[in-house]
């Protein structure tokens, strides 16, 4: 039997305003526990990498985090799948970029 949370999450059953492809794989970012909840936020990968296109694959994703150069409201964050969430301001501190996750009128991250 099964112990603890659940920390696996099909590509299929993510939110809708993650905006993945169907067919790119099986599995997506689970975000981990936090101020947001699942399905209000983008995990910091999903937003370097599909967003953003800062980089290609899940192992460049985890050096810029862990090079502690992604800030979220000011706050440095190494953890890739951390929820960012609705207002909240992701900085990344090479480019001296400032970005704010903020819904369209459909309900999606702009």
């Amino acid at each position: 039997m099964a112990r603890g949370p659940v920390k696996h999450l099909k590509r299929r059953f993510a939110p809708s305003h993650w905006m993945l492809d169907k067919l790119k794989g099986r599995w997506a970012p689970k975000p981990s526990a936090g101020p947001h909840k699942l399905r209000e936020c983008m995990p910091l990968i999903v937003m370097l990498r599909e967003r953003l296109k800062y980089a290609l694959t899940y192992r460049e994703v985890k050096m810029i985090v862990m090079q502690r150069l992604i800030k979220v409201d000011g706050k440095v964050r190494t953890d890739m799948f951390f929820p960012a969430g609705f207002m909240d301001v992701v900085q990344i501190e090479q480019t001296k970029e400032n970005f704010r996750l903020l819904y369209d009128t459909k309900g999606k991250f702009v």
